[in-house]
C-alpha cells in the first residue's frame, strides 16, 4: 500500500500566467509546517467577478475579496486509506495586486484558514504564524 501523501491541485481560471509549481510547493510546505502530512487540497485562481460571486454566495458580501477558504473534512474520522479532503483555497490576483499583497501571502493565509485559524477570533496568533511562514518562504508582506 502506498503511504498517504499531501496532494495539491491547481486550477487557474484566469488568463494570467502563474508559476503553478511554486504556488503548489508553497502551499504544500505551509501545510507540512503546520503538521499536515497527508490529504488533498485545491488551489483555485479566479478573476474578480468570480470572486465576487463566491463571496456573495458564501459570505453574503457580493464584493470581490483577495482569498476565500473552504474547509471540507476538518477533523471528521475517515475510513482507513481514504485521503482527507482538506478543502479549497480560492485566490484573486486582481485584488491581491490592487491591495499590494503578494499572491504567495494569500496562499499561506488561505491555508491557515483551512486549518482552523480565524483572524476574527485569534488575529494575533494567525497573523504571527502567517508572518513566520512568509518569512521562512522569503515572502514580503
Amino acid at each position: 500500500m502506498t503511504p498517504p501523501e499531501l496532494t495539491v491541485e491547481l486550477e487557474n481560471r484566469t488568463a494570467l500566467e502563474l508559476d503553478g509549481a511554486a504556488l503548489c510547493g508553497l502551499l504544500r510546505r505551509t501545510l507540512l509546517a503546520e503538521g499536515v502530512g497527508e490529504g488533498d487540497v485545491g488551489l483555485v485562481v479566479v478573476a474578480a467577478g468570480e470572486m465576487a460571486d463566491l463571496n456573495g454566495l458564501h459570505r453574503g458580501n457580493p464584493q470581490p475579496t483577495d482569498v476565500l477558504s473552504f474547509p471540507i473534512d476538518e477533523d471528521d474520522p475517515l475510513p482507513a486509506g481514504v485521503p482527507r479532503q482538506l478543502g479549497d483555497i480560492v485566490v484573486c490576483p486582481e485584488i491581491a495586486t490592487a491591495e499590494g499583497t503578494p499572491l504567495e501571502l494569500l496562499v499561506i493565509h488561505g491555508a491557515l484558514h483551512l486549518l482552523g485559524y480565524d483572524h476574527e477570533t485569534d488575529a494575533g496568533e494567525m497573523l504571527a504564524r502567517q508572518a513566520e511562514l512568509a518569512g521562512a518562504a522569503r515572502i514580503g508582506a
